[in-house]
């Protein structure tokens, strides 16, 4: 199915979006609902399709309110984005007839029964002192911290080897969404760099089903909006999901292609903030190529990988946002 853009508003926010002070929740279900609906046909949850030519692309809201067990009405009213009142029940029945994932399920759930989040939203992140230890002592892969919209709190010696020297930008430009969409290096280190971008319009959707008043994450997605086509075309699909592990092809401009595993750990006392940390299958290629890495220290910033590098120029952990 092709998906149309969404609309931007002269705020430079799209559609359900007010830059000053955050997302529209009432759009934002709205949205999701129906595009979750327009990707289920008939035939996938046994019912009959009535006629080749039919008005809407997936399932009717009629059928889909079938499947919940729900009025028409009731269902109508819920799509338009007047959660209110909507029990748990009702919303497990809709996750399930809609087949939702057990994130796309959690994600329903926010902007249904939203809870108060906007003085969590706004407050300043830090990064603990520990952990900033933690990331100095795992000096052999490449680990860093990222809180919420996507913001590079920080990071080791051997993130900034692989991915950039962090520490010449800005602090509001430590931040993977802006770096992935707007920063062309970027595009190039990513052998999937599609797949990089969906992962992080997919989070910064959770993340908006949070914290719906959250004004600094609604200015991220408008600006974004504006500037790049490509995650105009990627929001406009709702999609959601949470990945906790996985492999990411990497093209270094000085070691060339790397393979390196991740895994995304929840911090225990803060889930704002997250731990990635990447490693390399023992004895592969790309194992060597981190050990080479390590070994070149500092001057392995110089080739410019990511935010750019200058010869002498310091990484370490970044301060927080």
């Amino acid at each position: 199915m092709d998906v149309q853009p969404e609309a931007v508003h002269a705020s430079g926010a799209p559609a359900g979006a007010d830059a000053g002070t955050g997302l529209d929740r009432r759009a934002e279900l709205s949205e999701f609902l129906r595009t979750r609906r327009a990707r289920l046909k008939p035939e996938d949850v046994g019912l009959p399709e009535y006629g080749r030519h039919r008005r809407v692309p997936g399932l009717r809201r009629e059928e889909l309110a079938q499947l919940a067990g729900v009025s028409v009405a009731y269902y109508t009213r819920l799509e338009q984005g007047n959660g209110r009142n909507v029990s748990a029940e009702v919303l497990d029945s809709i996750a399930r007839a809609l087949r939702l994932s057990d994130a796309e399920h959690a994600h329903l759930t926010h902007l249904a029964k939203p809870k108060h989040k906007k003085k969590a939203a706004v407050r300043t992140q830090q990064v603990r002192g520990s952990l900033r230890q933690l990331l100095d002592t795992l000096d052999v892969v490449p680990a860093y911290v990222v809180g919420r919209r996507s913001e590079i709190l920080a990071w080791n010696r051997m993130a900034a080897a692989v991915f950039g020297d962090w520490s010449l930008l800005p602090a509001p430009e430590r931040n993977w969404a802006r770096l992935v969409f707007l920063r062309p290096e970027y595009r190039d280190l990513y052998v999937d760099w599609e797949q990089k971008a969906i992962d992080i319009v997919c989070a910064l959707r959770m993340e908006a089903g949070c914290y719906p008043d959250d004004p600094r994450l609604s200015a991220l997605v408008g600006e974004l909006s504006v500037k790049s086509e490509d995650f105009r075309r990627l929001w406009a699909t709702h999609d959601v999901k949470e990945k906790s592990h996985g492999v990411k092809q990497l093209r270094h401009p000085l070691v060339g292609e790397l393979a390196l595993r991740y895994e995304s750990l929840k911090l225990a006392d803060d889930s704002e903030q997250t731990l990635l940390v990447y490693h390399a299958e023992p004895g592969s290629s790309s194992a060597e190529a981190l050990r080479l890495l390590a070994s070149w220290g500092a001057d392995a910033t110089r080739a410019g990988t990511g935010a750019g590098s200058r010869p002498g120029a310091g990484t370490g952990a970044g301060p927080g946002t």
